[in-house]
């Protein structure tokens, strides 16, 4: 209960009504029930999904749906798009990158980044059918917070300080494990070919990002996980909207 309420804590902003005692070591545990949060963040838009349909045409419930999803993971990960989306247009070596990623302010690519992202995820939403949606509201957000569990494991960090490089370090593949059995036994939310589907298109996206990034940058920040997380919402969303039953 206690990683549940750290990892809680960090993926989300919804105030908790008492306090959790966190040390460095915790974080990294607590990667094990990211999926966990992601149920709670998909439960909550299910939950508003059920009181808004009934009065507003699907486009503008849908655009609300993910509003309310950046507001309660107070766009943490919208701003690591922006961030990766900046390094890479600064178009130099891996010093550039990460400076540019460390810059708190948002450069043009950074804002086009995230409106792209933004609709394209909107646009996903909008294309699953109306008989899994429900289902797909739960278990997109579980998905996307494996893959950054999956992004973590094993990943050096480009970055001695920063959060990012406390849950590198604390991911193990135990946690890996854990987090990957928790999102497989998910999918099964949706019709089985479309859930797995889903599963596999994030997990390979996962890795192959993983990859280049450590590539390039010799290693994982906070923001790359972020981005990648914001990519692998948009991936199982894209994927579930394909009719495969």
């Amino acid at each position: 209960m206690k990683r549940f309420l750290i990892a809680f804590q960090f993926l989300t902003i919804i105030p908790l009504p008492f306090k959790v005692d966190c040390e460095a070591r915790d974080l990294g545990r607590s990667t094990a029930v990211f999926p966990l949060v992601g149920l709670t963040i998909g439960a909550l838009l299910a939950g508003l999904n059920w009181l808004i349909t009934p009065w507003l045409a699907r486009p503008l419930a849908d655009a609300l749906l993910i509003a309310a999803l950046a507001a309660v993971t107070g766009a943490l990960h919208l701003d690591g798009l922006a961030d990766v989306c900046d390094g890479i247009a600064a178009r130099g070596g891996r010093e550039r990158f990460l400076e540019v990623m460390k810059d708190s302010r948002v450069g043009a690519v950074g804002v086009v980044g995230i409106v792209l992202g933004l609709l394209l995820k909107w646009q996903a939403l909008l294309a699953v059918p109306a008989g899994i949606k429900m289902q797909a509201l739960l278990f997109f957000p579980i998905l996307a917070r494996c893959a950054q569990v999956l992004a973590m494991t094993g990943a050096r960090h480009a970055r001695k300080e920063g959060l990012g490089a406390v849950f590198i370090q604390g991911t193990g593949n135990a946690r890996l494990i854990a987090a990957l059995t928790l999102t497989l036994a998910a999918a099964f939310l949706l019709p089985p070919l479309t859930g797995l589907a889903a599963y596999v298109v994030v997990i390979l996206l996962t890795v192959a990002l993983r990859g280049y990034f450590q590539r390039r940058l010799d290693g994982l920040t906070g923001d790359v996980v972020g981005c990648i997380s914001e990519l692998a919402e948009i991936a199982a969303l894209t994927v579930i909207s394909i009719r495969l039953t």
